[in-house]
């Protein structure tokens, strides 16, 4: 005898209202994900921004402190005389000058040096200033051939890091024995260089004019930069003003992007080219 099937009566809607049902429970459910995906992105996007407004803030107290630094840098005499210079100003030469001994803070005769920028490097050259630099010049002569006890000496000196002058003039015959002092003359701006009249056969004349106010310039190997000392506090406004036109004039206008003026511990005065 065959299985009888029976129905009850309803038992068909039954059924749909549980698949209703069911389908209801599966759509709350995916809407619950969705929602609780939403709400960590929303609750990630505001811990990023917590992190950026941190990083920002450290960032900002990083560099108020950095500007504190440099500010405590300066002595309060210092800031007391560099209200006296304006900072966006480029001062006429002879106004510069004359501000010069307003802004000095050494009890002794500073020297005056002029920091000119290039629009690049390789820029070199020699030049005498009419009145000297004011402090005396140090002097090395390195001939070989005319004494060669002396240049031995010398060599010895300078491989042993004693550099006790502020010019070496060397004779032709002497550069080969300098070359394996380049690296330590080089970098000191001590390598004798025909360009600049350190390296010929009459190195007593050359001791002469260096003696007599002669100087070299060349900017930083690397950055297009100038260092020169053009003088004493001590020398008059006139001098002064002498000396650095022709040394700005020897380094000529079309090299220079600007040009500082000041001395040993002064604040810096921008001149006009």
């Amino acid at each position: 005898m065959g299985k009888v099937r029976i129905n009850t009566i309803g038992d068909d809607n039954l059924e749909e209202k549980q698949k209703i049902k069911a389908e209801k429970r599966k759509v709350a459910k995916e809407g619950t994900k969705e929602q609780t995906s939403k709400d960590a992105q929303a609750n990630i996007s505001v811990e990023i921004k917590q992190e950026n407004k941190a990083v920002e803030k450290k960032e900002i107290e990083k560099t108020s402190s950095a500007k504190a630094t440099v500010k405590e840098k300066h002595s309060k005499k210092y800031q007391t005389v560099a209200v006296q210079v304006e900072k966006n100003k480029t001062y006429p030469l002879s106004e510069a000058v004359n501000l010069l001994p307003e802004i000095h803070l050494a009890s002794f005769d500073e020297t005056v040096e002029l920091h000119i920028n290039t629009h690049q490097t390789g820029v070199s050259g020699s030049v005498t200033l009419p009145h000297g630099t004011g402090k005396q010049t140090r002097i090395a002569i390195l001939a070989p051939g005319k004494d060669q006890q002396a240049a031995d000496e010398l060599l010895e000196q300078i491989g042993a890091g004693n550099f006790t002058f502020d010019v070496l003039i060397a004779t032709p015959d002497a550069m080969p024995k300098l070359a394996k002092f380049a690296r330590m003359l080089g970098p000191r701006g001590l390598m004798p260089n025909p360009k600049n009249g350190t390296v010929t056969p009459k190195p007593e004349e050359a001791a002469k004019k260096f003696a007599g106010g002669q100087i070299n310039f060349k900017t930083e190997s690397k950055v297009p930069v100038m260092h020169l000392s053009v003088g004493k506090l001590s020398f008059t406004p006139e001098q002064l003003t002498e000396n650095i036109k022709v040394a700005i004039g020897a380094v000529q206008n079309k090299n220079i992007k600007n040009i500082t003026l000041k001395s040993t511990m002064s604040p810096g005065i921008r001149i006009q080219i």
